[in-house]
């Protein structure tokens, strides 16, 4: 499945490795390391709320933590629904 992380990005749910929060990054030494040496960050830094962790990318986003929290919990309740589609047809 795909999360719509904002800033026209769209991820696929099982790349991210983690979400973190944009204003704990100049609070942790070992995040502002991270943001300074990693090349392609997408997204605007201006009016950033979060961190989209990937395996080889990292997008700044705009919507907060809860929302892609909640964005990425409805995905997962979505796919475990029953396919009833092929019934529909009998």
């Amino acid at each position: 499945m795909f999360i719509h992380i904002g800033n026209g990005n769209v991820i696929r749910s099982k790349d991210i490795v983690s979400i973190i929060d944009y204003h704990i990054i100049s609070s942790s030494t070992i995040m502002e390391e991270m943001m300074k040496n990693s090349t392609g960050i997408i997204g605007p830094r201006e009016d950033a709320k979060s961190v989209v962790i990937t395996d080889n990318q990292l997008y700044v986003s705009t919507l907060s933590v809860a929302t892609l929290k909640k964005r990425a919990s409805m995905i997962s309740t979505i796919s475990k629904l029953e396919d009833y589609s092929s019934d529909l047809f009998e």
